[in-house]
């Protein structure tokens, strides 16, 4: 865990993710990151019938609930990303065999990244949101696959569609409609625009408290 000092914090996030943190550090702001410790699967099992969508909005909230009962006064960002293939919500592949299936399973079709997003002070809910993307993966031989894992290494079992696209995994793909951010896990444009709502502008520099 990084801290910075926490007169100039801006923003806790609720999330282990580098790239999410590289994201925000590089528009000004000044980032602490603390993932959140919660039952992601037991959460989904309570939502029983939701949609992808509000899953990963309940996801990203619970997270950033969470790591809001660890620093009172600070204001967390809590995110979340969601596959939905063909009406099914996939989750991270747990080794390289099931990155392998997953992989396979994705290769000629086209599937819906969902990433969403929430804001929390003091346990107060102060913005939520979601974005969409989808991508369509080209059609990959066995051969492919085993020559991306083996190239992407721990990071296939990482991310919820078992590729990095800011790594190598842009050559899987055919197409992608939607917001690159969204894409790599965090909606940044909603949250910047939300952030500036609340007096945080990293484009001036200014933080109201």
């Amino acid at each position: 865990m990084n801290s910075p000092d926490p007169a100039r914090l801006d923003l806790v996030l609720a999330s282990g993710s580098a790239i999410r943190r590289e994201l925000l550090v590089n528009v000004g702001l000044t980032v602490e990151t603390r993932p959140a410790e919660i039952d992601e699967r037991a959460l989904e099992e309570g939502l029983l019938g939701a949609s992808p969508e509000m899953l990963a909005i309940a996801l990203a909230e619970a997270k950033a609930q969470w790591v809001s009962q660890k620093v009172p006064g600070a204001l967390v960002l809590g995110c979340d990303q969601v596959l939905d293939h063909d009406g099914e919500v996939l989750h991270k592949a747990p080794d390289r065999a099931a990155a392998s299936a997953k992989l396979a399973r994705l290769s000629g079709s086209t599937h819906t990244l969902i990433s969403a997003a929430a804001l929390v002070r003091d346990g107060k809910t102060l913005w939520s949101g979601s974005d969409m993307a989808q991508l369509t993966m080209r059609s990959l031989s066995a051969r492919d696959i085993d020559a991306y894992l083996d190239r992407a290494g721990d990071a296939a079992t990482a991310s919820v569609g078992a590729y990095r696209l800011e790594e190598h995994g842009a050559a899987l793909f055919e197409r992608f409609e939607g917001n690159h951010f969204t894409i790599l896990g965090l909606p940044l444009l909603m949250v910047l625009h939300a952030l500036r709502d609340l007096g945080v502008d990293p484009a001036t520099g200014s933080t109201v408290r």
